[in-house]
């Protein structure tokens, strides 16, 4: 197979899961553990020298971060329909990598419970959790997809972070982000990667 797929299924190879379910090209699945025998390892970080995943190596190129991957399985695989054509990206490019920056370090911050000084919120990027998260409500704004009628990667990569942030409460929940969410659960390629990775959770929790 052209595309290796390096992961874990309790980490954000959730995302990348998804993107290549999407796709639709096959792929093999590495799956590794947090030890300095799998992520950590020295081969591993031939790889990716920050020793995490997800990664993908495609034809002897690596691709790390999910925005990123997302991004270059996109435009590789023209045929799946996951990127707008290039005069139209305005839209995709840009909330693509606002969710990769200010929204993921926003909810970030917050989970671990950090919080901006007053008057110090220019230095954060981000300016503060609730207008981070107002904003990422005018991106799903619409009543189809970011890019309008067409699901893009855009909405693989800001999905999970809505998906995710609404499951586990990171981001407070609204009727947008609700009814935006509920769309993306509705598609096939989100259900197969829940599935394929539900399934590796739960023989990884009987083994130990």
């Amino acid at each position: 197979m052209a595309i290796t797929f390096y992961t874990n299924p309790m980490s954000r190879g959730q995302i990348v899961r998804w993107m290549l379910e999407e796709v639709g090209e096959p792929y093999e699945t590495v799956v590794l553990d947090y030890s300095d025998d799998g992520m950590k390892s020295a081969a591993y970080r031939a790889i990716n020298p920050m020793g995490k995943v997800p990664a993908i190596v495609h034809d002897g190129r690596v691709v790390t971060e999910c925005a990123a991957i997302c991004a270059y399985l996109a435009d590789t695989f023209p045929a799946a329909g996951l990127a707008p054509p290039p005069a139209e990206r305005h839209a995709y490019y840009r909330w693509l990598f606002f969710a990769a920056g200010p929204v993921e370090a926003a909810v970030t911050n917050r989970a671990l419970g950090f919080v901006v000084p007053e008057g110090r919120e220019r230095m954060a990027g981000y300016g503060s959790f609730d207008e981070t998260v107002a904003t990422l409500e005018t991106a799903v704004s619409g009543d189809a997809w970011i890019c309008g009628d067409q699901f893009t990667a855009a909405d693989v990569y800001v999905g999970a972070q809505v998906d995710w942030g609404l499951s586990f409460k990171s981001i407070p929940s609204s009727p947008l982000l609700e009814a935006y969410a509920a769309r993306l659960r509705e598609r096939p390629a989100y259900k197969r990667q829940k599935e394929i990775d539900g399934a590796l959770i739960a023989a990884t929790q009987k083994q130990g």
